[in-house]
């Protein structure tokens, strides 16, 4: 049963990865439900993401050769700093500096309390209305191009709010984004290439983690992870595609109703006692 249970939980992955909607929030929601009623855990958590940051990987892969390559160049005195890409590298690393310095210090919360169905569902209301706020006024005018230090800065410590079950990693730095004037698809893009550093290096220190120390996985063992894993790469890479189209002509506000009722309902099932929190 628990390999079926690692099916569904990496469609999931695959299914909400991208879009504002949290994904830990939704593999923490589905994790009550299945046949195991059980928390799917941090680990699990962060491994599956793995699955979901190659699809990033392949999706933007010019893009990430080219800066990357670029960067390297920068750094050696071949190109100027100023070039575009080697910018890019230099904000993304800048941007990625919050997450990874908050996701270490509050560690044992990310694991314990901040999984707390309440604050699940205290999130989704709460970041859902924030981003139909960023979506409603926010001038959409700002190329990517045009990313400052303290816009990248800004980016990522709006990233670092996704360790709480709930904002979303993509949800949160999108909202930021069209807060600060950038347009949906410059937020978007640049919320999918911040994410690949601290997602890589969430899933592969607590894969680390798992090998070092057998039992740390949750319920689902290494094998029932790594389906979930190539799971959720498959499924995200065909979401990537599809909202990045969907976002060139439409509004996020589809997505903040549904985190809007999802949160109600999380509520409800709580206060009714149908679901421990």
């Amino acid at each position: 049963m628990t390999w079926i249970e690692a099916i569904i939980l990496g469609l999931v992955q695959g299914l909400t990865e991208f879009l504002p909607v949290s994904s830990s929030a939704h593999l923490r929601i589905v994790g009550e439900f299945l046949p195991s009623a059980a928390d799917p855990g941090a680990a699990f958590t962060a491994i599956t993401q793995l699955g979901t940051e190659l699809a990033v990987l392949i999706y933007f892969w010019k893009d990430i050769t080219r800066i990357v390559g670029r960067w390297f160049q920068a750094l050696v005195g071949r190109i100027p700093h100023s070039d575009p890409d080697v910018r890019m590298g230099w904000l993304i690393i800048i941007g990625s500096v919050p997450i990874g310095v908050l996701g270490l210090l509050l560690e044992d919360w990310i694991d314990t309390e901040f999984r707390s169905l309440w604050v699940t569902a205290t999130m989704l209301i709460v970041f859902g209305v924030l981003l139909a706020i960023a979506d409603r006024l926010g001038r959409q005018s700002k190329p990517l191009t045009e990313l400052s230090v303290k816009d990248g800065v800004l980016f990522g410590f709006a990233q670092a709010l996704a360790l709480i079950p709930g904002v979303s990693r993509s949800g949160g730095t999108i909202t930021a984004g069209l807060a600060l004037g950038y347009t949906r698809e410059a937020a978007a893009r640049y919320a999918f290439l911040l994410a690949v550093p601290a997602v890589f290096a969430s899933g592969l220190y607590k894969l680390a983690q798992v090998i070092a120390e057998p039992g740390q996985e949750g319920p689902y063992g290494m094998g029932e992870t790594a389906l979930a894993t190539v799971i959720a790469f498959v499924v995200g890479f065909a979401v990537i595609a599809w909202l990045m189209r969907f976002i060139t002509t439409n509004s996020y506000m589809p997505f903040v109703w549904y985190r809007i009722a999802l949160g109600l309902g999380l509520y409800a099932l709580l206060g009714a006692g149908l679901i421990s929190a």
